[in-house]
């Protein structure tokens, strides 16, 4: 499916330096050429962010972004999104959206009409037991991944209700079963005068708690943009990410001279040193131009890709970088 979104592959190191740019996650060409063409038609950075992301959003891009997918053991989706103005550190974010489709375009309305940064949709009350829906039903083994192994019944055999179990023990995270479960749009967009902005779209894990929130919405997790020095946003496995605060991370390590890729990897192998097997990937981009990515290497995920585009690639163009 991804090789039909490719106009030009190159397999990449420190990329750069070109402005107007725009670096997205993943093989999402169209959101590329999207972010592109309201840069190139006189818009702004946050327009280009949200036109990127909105491209997903329609897209459903993997599945993992936009209405549809990536549902709730409730069967529902919810969308979390941020944006990120890099020149006034004005940030909107949108969390467990229910019922509407553009969250990006929500969450620029939270930055731009309100005073308020993060706005929450609704949630379950988790202190009952009646989060009993169409997928716990369904599921015959492994009803909900993301309940820890202390909980009555065991929820790698049974589909509860659940309750507490005896004792707390020390909990490390499984390898992914499904790296697909996790992705999200990021979207950096540095204009010609070196105006920074960042932003992300996603409907966050698969079988989630209802009312569970990600990196994605969370200003230095999923995405961050100073216009003194960067941008950087993350994708991956945001429950553990978010802890880290990567994106954040990467800019401030750019800010004081590293390069892109030196920065994403710092930021990825912070994660990496707690959790050795986690999944995830960064992306930053600096105020010259320079670009780069890193992710962690797992089976089943040898590189990561994401696109580029600025005056010099003609057009969106699908760079890789090895993970390590």
């Amino acid at each position: 499916m991804w090789t039909s979104l490719v106009c030009v592959v190159l397999v990449t190191s420190p990329g750069g330096a070109s402005l107007p740019l725009v670096v997205n996650t993943w093989p999402f060409k169209e959101a590329a050429a999207a972010a592109w063409e309201a840069l190139q038609s006189g818009g702004s950075v946050l327009d280009a962010v949200e036109r990127g992301c909105r491209r997903c959003e329609l897209d459903q891009c993997d599945g993992s972004v936009g209405f549809g997918g990536s549902p709730d053991e409730t069967g529902e989706t919810s969308l979390d999104a941020l944006i990120i103005n890099g020149d006034t550190m004005e940030v909107g974010a949108v969390a467990d959206l229910r019922r509407v489709k553009n969250a990006i375009g929500v969450a620029r309305a939270v930055m731009e009409r309100t005073h308020h940064t993060l706005l929450v949709g609704e949630s379950e009350d988790l202190t009952t037991n009646k989060s009993k829906g169409l997928y716990t039903r369904w599921l015959q083994a492994g009803c909900q991944p993301n309940y820890r192994q202390n909980v009555v019944p065991d929820p790698a055999t049974s589909c509860g209700p659940y309750r507490p179990g005896p004792g707390r023990t020390p909990h490390r995270r499984p390898p992914p079963t499904d790296l697909r479960a996790h992705d999200t749009i990021g979207v950096i967009a540095i204009s010609g005068k070196g105006q920074v902005a960042a932003g992300t779209s996603t409907n966050g894990a698969n079988h989630k708690i209802p009312g569970r929130v990600g990196d994605s919405p969370i200003a230095g997790a999923g995405a961050y943009a100073d216009s003194s020095a960067g941008a950087a946003a993350a994708t991956g496995d945001g429950d553990i990410m978010m802890r880290f605060l990567p994106s954040f991370l990467a800019v401030e390590l750019m800010r004081g001279g590293a390069e892109p890729s030196a920065a994403c990897t710092a930021a990825v192998a912070r994660t990496k040193r707690h959790y050795p097997e986690f999944f995830g990937a960064v992306i930053c981009a600096n105020t010259t131009g320079h670009y780069g990515a890193a992710c962690n290497k797992l089976p089943g995920f040898p590189k990561f890709s994401y696109m580029v585009v600025s005056a010099e690639t003609r057009g969106p163009s699908l760079h890789t970088v090895d993970c390590f």
